[in-house]
C-alpha cells in the first residue's frame, strides 16, 4: 500500500509512452506489469493453503489483467480489451487444431459453440457490455476471407466473376454493420421539459459511449414535470401515460414502444433486443440496416461455403460434401478448408435462425422486446412452437406493417440533436 500511495504523487506529470494510471488511480509503467500482483498473490495464497476463495477474487484477477494490458502509445500507454483480444487467439488455434484429425474437428467444432454459449449466459446474467461477439464475429468474417484468399483461390477453381462476389459481399456485409453501429436511435428529451443543465466532462461508465457520439461531455436537462410519484392522483389521462412511460433512470418520459436497455444503460426508440455480436441494441434507427447486415453477411456466408466445398471435394454435391468429403484430411490445407466450411455454417445457421425470427417479427409488427413481455404476461398468441408471437396491438397487416417498418428510420433521424440526459 505504501508503493502505491507514493506512485499517485507525480501523477499530474506527463506520461511517457510505457506510462499509465492503473485502475486505483496510481502511476505504474508497462515494465512493472509483473510486480505488485496482490489480487493474484492472494488468490493463489488461498489455493495454497486449500483456503476458500473470496467471491469476488476471479474477478479482480481478471481487472488486474485487463488494467496492465496495455500498448505504448504517444500520451501514455493504452488499455487494449482482454475480451476484443480471446477471438483473436482462440479462434486461429482451434480451427488448425480440428483440422488435423476428423475426430478432432468433431471434437473443437462442437466445444466451440457451447463455450461461446456459456460466455454469453455468463455475461448475459451480469448485464454487462464486452467486445467479445463483436471481436468474434468480425474476425470470423476476415479470418474466414482470408482463408479463402491465401487457400481456396490458389487452386485455380474459383474464378474472378466469383472472387469479385465474395469481395463485394464482405464489403457489403461490414458498410452495413458500421451503418448499424452509428446508433439505434435514443430517446432524447423535449425542450418543453428543460429546467436548467449540468455539464460533465467524462461519460459515465455504464453509458453506450455511442449515445454520445464522441463527445467527450454530456449535458445532464433537469425535467419539471417530475417523477411518477409526484404526479398528482387526480391528473389528466395525459400524466397518466407520463408516470408509466416515465424511466426512473433516465429520468425522461419514453414514447410507445420505447425501451431502458439495463446493459447500455439509456433508453431506445422502438427498443428491439440488445444484440450481443454489434455490442449494441438495435431499434428504430438501425433495425433495417441491422436486417441488411445479417442478409448480406448470410448470402456471403452461402456462397462461400459452397465454393470452398466445390474446390476441396470437387467429386460430391455442396450438401452431400458438407457431411461426406473422402480423404479431405489427407492434406491439411484441404482439411483446414473444409473445417472452416463447418464453421461457417454452423454460424450462418444460428443467424439464419435469428434472420427469420427478425422477418416474422416484423410481419407481424412485433418487437423481441414486446414478444417476451407478452409471453410472460400471456397478453399474446403463440403459433408454429413459438415462432410466432402476435400481439395484435400494432399490426395493420402484412404490406402496411412492413411499410412502417421501411420508413421509420426517417423519423428518428429528423428528431438527432445533441445527446442529453435528464436528471
Amino acid at each position: 500500500m505504501t508503493k502505491r500511495s507514493r506512485r499517485t504523487l507525480d501523477q499530474d506529470d506527463t506520461l511517457c509512452c510505457c506510462e499509465y494510471i492503473d485502475r486505483h488511480g496510481g502511476r505504474s509503467h508497462m515494465a512493472a506489469c509483473c510486480c505488485d500482483c496482490e489480487d493474484l498473490d492472494d488468490a493463489c495464497d488461498r489455493w495454497m493453503k486449500k483456503a476458500p476463495q473470496n467471491p469476488d477474487s476471479l474477478s479482480r484477477v481478471v481487472a488486474t489483467i485487463s488494467d496492465r494490458l496495455r500498448v505504448p502509445w504517444i500520451s501514455g500507454a493504452q488499455q487494449v480489451d482482454l475480451s476484443l483480444i480471446l477471438p483473436l487467439i482462440l479462434l486461429p488455434v482451434f480451427l488448425h487444431i480440428a483440422a488435423l484429425h476428423y475426430l478432432l474437428g468433431i471434437l473443437v467444432l462442437t466445444t466451440l459453440p457451447i463455450m461461446v454459449l456459456w460466455y454469453y449466459y455468463f455475461t448475459h446474467r451480469k448485464k454487462g457490455r464486452t467486445l467479445f461477439f463483436l471481436s468474434l464475429a468480425l474476425f470470423s468474417l476476415f479470418y474466414m476471407f482470408y482463408l479463402f484468399i491465401s487457400e481456396v483461390v490458389p487452386r485455380g477453381d474459383v474464378n474472378h466473376f466469383q472472387l469479385g462476389a465474395v469481395m463485394a459481399g464482405v464489403a457489403l456485409t461490414v458498410i452495413s454493420l458500421i451503418i448499424t453501429k452509428r446508433g439505434p436511435g435514443y430517446v432524447r428529451p423535449r425542450p418543453s421539459d428543460t429546467h436548467s443543465t449540468v455539464t460533465y466532462h467524462k461519460p459515465p461508465p455504464d453509458v453506450d459511449a455511442a449515445y454520445l457520439n464522441g463527445e467527450q461531455h454530456q449535458v445532464v436537462i433537469a425535467n419539471h414535470a417530475g417523477p411518477p410519484e409526484q404526479i398528482s392522483e387526480s391528473g389528466t389521462a395525459q400524466e397518466s401515460v407520463q408516470r408509466m412511460n416515465w424511466c426512473t433512470v433516465c429520468k425522461v418520459v419514453r414514447p410507445p414502444r420505447a425501451g431502458h436497455c439495463r446493459i447500455c444503460g439509456v433508453c431506445i426508440l422502438r427498443l428491439d433486443h440488445h444484440c450481443v455480436w454489434i455490442n449494441s441494441c438495435v431499434g428504430q434507427a438501425n433495425h433495417l440496416s441491422f436486417l441488411l447486415t445479417l442478409v448480406f453477411f448470410l448470402l456471403t456466408s452461402l456462397y462461400g461455403i459452397s465454393l470452398v466445398l466445390r474446390s476441396v471435394c470437387p467429386h460430391q454435391s455442396v450438401m452431400t460434401a458438407l457431411l461426406y468429403c473422402p480423404d479431405v484430411y489427407k492434406q491439411y490445407s484441404s482439411a483446414l478448408c473444409f473445417t472452416c466450411a463447418w464453421y461457417s455454417s454452423i454460424v450462418t445457421g444460428g443467424l439464419l435462425h435469428l434472420l427469420i425470427l427478425q422477418l416474422i417479427n416484423v410481419s407481424f409488427n412485433v418487437t423481441e422486446r414486446e414478444a417476451r413481455l407478452a409471453l410472460r404476461e400471456k397478453t399474446g398468441r403463440s403459433r408454429l412452437w413459438g415462432l410466432i408471437i402476435d400481439t395484435g396491438v400494432y399490426s395493420r397487416g402484412f404490406h402496411s406493417n412492413w411499410t412502417e417498418f421501411l420508413t421509420m428510420s426517417k423519423a428518428s433521424e429528423s428528431s438527432n440533436h445533441k445527446p442529453s440526459d435528464l436528471v
